[in-house]
């Protein structure tokens, strides 16, 4: 995408209608040609106590949780959240700064993938029995999350998400 010939980093959030609702932001459509390495995610809301925003990576299925409140700053503060995800694993400096910039600025989209969301929906049951074994902060219950096999990865290798983002992380360096 291009905005007075520079090339602006956009990608799409696709959005669960609980979320989108919260969100308050107009739901466009998706984009095709993501900046980011690591393409587009899916979220949806969770109604625990805080409520948190559960998001999924399209490519890697890898999930990521932060507070939900305040709902209309979701996009704004994802990358950040998943920054501290990527520093806790070791990726280098050089990815996350690179997918910090690709990430300035999202767009919110309708579902379109039900494969994501069976995966989103199946974590997002496991995550109710989760806390009590890892305790409730959102980054150690996501690190937690992307360590477990969700099924065949695009065909029949079996990986983790964690293991399929650090995939996406090697072939960019």
């Amino acid at each position: 995408m291009a905005r007075t010939g520079t090339l602006v980093p956009v990608y799409t959030i696709h959005g669960t209608k609980k979320l989108v609702d919260r969100v308050k932001q107009p739901v466009m459509p998706a984009v095709e040609d993501p900046t980011t390495a690591l393409g587009n995610w899916y979220a949806t809301a969770i109604f625990w106590r805080p409520q948190a925003a559960f998001l999924v990576n399209e490519t890697t299925l890898f999930p990521v949780l932060l507070p939900l409140a305040p709902a209309t700053s979701i996009a704004a503060r994802f990358p950040e959240a998943f920054e501290s995800i990527l520093k806790v694993l070791g990726v280098n400096t050089a990815f996350i700064a690179s997918e910090r910039w690709a990430m300035s600025e999202a767009s919110f989209s309708k579902t379109a993938n039900r494969s994501v969301l069976g995966v989103m929906n199946r974590l997002e049951l496991e995550l109710d029995y989760v806390p009590d074994r890892v305790g409730e902060d959102l980054l150690e219950l996501s690190l937690y999350m992307s360590d477990h096999l969700v099924g065949p990865l695009r065909g029949t290798e079996f990986r983790s998400p964690q293991e399929k983002l650090m995939d996406v992380v090697r072939a960019q360096s």
